[in-house]
This record gives C-alpha cells, structure tokens and sequence, in this order.
C-alpha cells in the first residue's frame, strides 16, 4: 500500500497539521477532514504512511462514484483507514474489516469505534477454504505492519485464529451484494482467487486489489477471465468495475 514514501519520512506525516493531543498508550491522535473525532496511529511504524495516503491523498478515490454502496468488505483492514475512509465518503455503507494481525487489529478496533453501529471487526486471515492459520514469521517487502503475511498451519502447529473465506463473510451479513470488495492482503490472494470464488465473484460490483507480484497477477486474472468486469491500473491498484448486462 504506497510504498512512495520512505520510512525515514513517515514522522514528518505526524507533525503539528495533524496531531490533535498528546500520546496515550503508544498511540498519536491525528486528525482528517470530514471526520468529528480522531484517528490513531503508531509512531516508528508504517500507519503515518498508510494514513496519509488514504486519508490525504484518497487512494481509494478510484472506486469512483457508486450509487448508494451497501456492503464493502475490506480484507487486509491494517489499522482501519481504508474501512474509515469507506464509512465517511458512502455513509449508507456497512464495512466488514478483517485483519489478522493482533498488533494492528488492537489500533484497529480503536479506528472503528465510533463507526461501531455500521462496521463487523473480524480478527482472521481471507482464504478459500476452512483452515488454521498462524502470522508467517518471515519477514515480507519492509517487515513493518503494513507487510504482515498469513500461512496454513503445518502438522502439529496450534493455530492462531480460524481462517474465513469471502463468501462465508457475504452470507453472514445478509446482503446480497458486495458494493466495494478492498483486498490488500500481501500475497494471500494468490489462495483467494486460487479456488473457491466462484460463489461469490460474480456478486461483487466494485473490485480494488494491491496485487503483489506476477504470480499473484496470473491467478488474479485467471479467475476473472470471461467475467463482464472493466479493469484498470490506478497506481499500485487494479480496479475492477462490473458492467452492467
């Protein structure tokens, strides 16, 4: 997610424009146009980037405009802002954020609380199918939060959490539709589109996704072959935009 901007920048992100208080348990308040209350970030992390980024420079602006969304389901939630910034452009929206890591999933309930009447938090990692899951200890891309990577358990591993699958997230919410389908989940969407997305492709209207190399490109595109979806590049995203019959 916008890598562009260095590390060694990202403290510059939390100067005097965006605090609004002083830090308490670790956590910096910051503020952005249109919200009433603050957001939280992480100082010596990757959160001022990715604050900045989606929440400054819209990064998600290339959905464009959609007609009264219902359901956006954002898989690879980090802290919350890509939900956030869903939840305050479309505000007859219902978000489902899933984020498996503990670290940013703790900052991320702390985003989306006052959202609390229209968003579904869910600690797990997207897969295809039911499996146990556990934080990949090798280090991805940077190794900081943005980049935390999900694995099956091996033989005889204790999983971490339950993995859950898009189409069981859509059936338990009870709509029909996904409006805005947000995927950046560092590599696991080469499992995502591998198998078991038949069920719910073709109920989902607006598709952005951070594809993260050639192979994950391939499987990607493999599984929409044929679908009736306009795609295009917008930066470090493929957007996907169904066309009507």
């Amino acid at each position: 997610m916008v890598r562009r901007v260095g590390p060694a920048n990202a403290g510059r992100l939390l100067g005097r424009r965006f605090l609004v208080g002083k830090p308490a348990d670790g956590l910096y308040p910051v503020r952005a146009a249109g919200l009433a209350r603050p957001l939280y970030v992480r100082p010596h992390s990757s959160d001022p980037i990715v604050f900045s980024a989606i929440l400054r420079n819209e990064t998600y602006g290339c959905v464009g405009d959609i007609p009264s969304p219902g359901l956006v389901i954002d898989c690879g939630a980090n802290v919350g802002f890509a939900s956030v910034y869903f939840l305050n452009r479309f505000p007859g929206c219902r978000v489902i954020a899933v984020e498996p890591d503990l670290a940013n999933y703790a900052v991320l309930e702390r985003n989306l609380a006052p959202f609390a009447d229209r968003v579904k938090m869910v600690r797990s990692g997207v897969w295809s199918h039911p499996a146990g899951l556990k934080m990949n200890e090798e280090s991805y891309r940077d190794g900081r939060d943005w980049a935390r990577m999900v694995r099956e358990c091996r033989p005889g591993e204790q999983p971490e959490f339950t993995a859950t699958d898009i189409g069981t997230l859509l059936a338990e919410s009870g709509a029909d539709r996904i409006s805005i389908l947000k995927i950046d989940v560092e590599k696991a969407e080469t499992e995502i589109f591998a198998r078991n997305y038949e069920s719910w492709i073709d109920r989902v209207d607006v598709l952005v996704i951070e594809l993260h190399d050639d192979e994950c490109r391939n499987v990607f595109f493999r599984a929409l072959s044929g679908r009736p979806f306009q795609i295009r590049e917008a930066g470090e995203l493929t957007v996907c935009h169904r066309q009507a019959a």
